[in-house]
């Protein structure tokens, strides 16, 4: 009798393991769409911003005489006048336009993310939560500092220059206006902290040679503080450039506690 011969081995092919991913390179969301499909995404977003921007103006259009109500208590006993028939209906739009575009910021903030954050890195990730809240605290904080300090501050300034040659009976579209040009524009000037810290984190640029551009950092504070204060008197500037700076020198120091907490988490050899 022949004795049944033992069964092959089983073959075993060797499958190459997967590259470890580099957590600064990786693209975890990164989604393959032709340039026409991201043409019709952007789009659809832009379309969904748009809308969310009308039904906010259209919200705020219904409780616009509140609103202005509320914009006309820095100019305390300031008769405002209506020097053209429907001027204080264009008002009105206005102010519920920029209203509405307020409330519907976080909108539209998710839409610009949701566009951009497929083609981020993890790293970059990491850096949109602290940008985007970093980002609406400081405009807030922007608004609040017109409304509290640059506001009145004009206004003081700019009644009692003439009082006593000339009685204050202004246009309520220029007043309003005059507002808020100088509340965006202040909102706007504050994110430069967030710049500041973004450039850093990335390794464009440091900490020591931000603060080395001191000098040329006041220079610019101040035109800009001339360009962005519609009323033009010195006392706004000199206020909005000294805020300017002060948060330029603010961004500095975010720059430089995040380098040196990089420095102490880096893995010592």
């Amino acid at each position: 009798m022949t004795t049944p011969l033992p069964p092959p081995p089983p073959i075993r092919i060797a499958m190459p393991e997967p590259e470890a991913a580099d957590p600064s390179s990786d693209f975890p969301g990164e989604v393959d769409m032709t340039l026409v499909d991201h043409l019709e995404e952007l789009r659809n977003r832009v379309l969904r911003s748009l809308l969310a921007v009308v039904l906010g103006a259209a919200a705020c259009l219904v409780f616009v005489k509140p609103l202005v109500k509320l914009l006309e208590v820095p100019a305390h006993g300031i008769r405002f006048l209506q020097l053209a028939p429907g001027e204080f209906l264009f008002v009105s739009i206005k102010v519920a336009g920029y209203a509405g575009l307020t409330l519907a910021l976080p909108y539209v903030l998710y839409e610009v993310l949701a566009f951009v954050l497929p083609g981020l890195t993890r790293r970059e990730r990491r850096l949109v939560a602290p940008a985007v809240a970093g980002s609406a605290v400081l405009f807030a904080a922007g608004l609040a500092f017109a409304w509290w300090a640059l506001v009145p501050a004009a206004l003081t300034f700019l009644v009692n220059y003439g009082a006593d040659v000339v009685e204050p009976s202004w246009s309520i579209e220029r007043y309003l206006d005059f507002v808020l040009l100088l509340m965006v524009a202040t909102a706007l000037a504050f994110q430069l902290p967030v710049l500041q810290l973004l450039l850093g984190a990335l390794g464009l640029v440091k900490a020591r040679t931000m603060l080395a551009a001191w000098r040329w950092v006041v220079v610019i504070a101040a035109i800009a503080g001339a360009v962005l204060t519609p009323s033009t008197d010195p006392v706004t500037m000199l206020l909005l450039s000294g805020a300017i700076t002060a948060l330029f020198l603010l961004g500095v120091a975010l720059v430089a506690l995040a380098e040196r907490l990089k420095t102490s988490s880096a893995p010592r050899s």
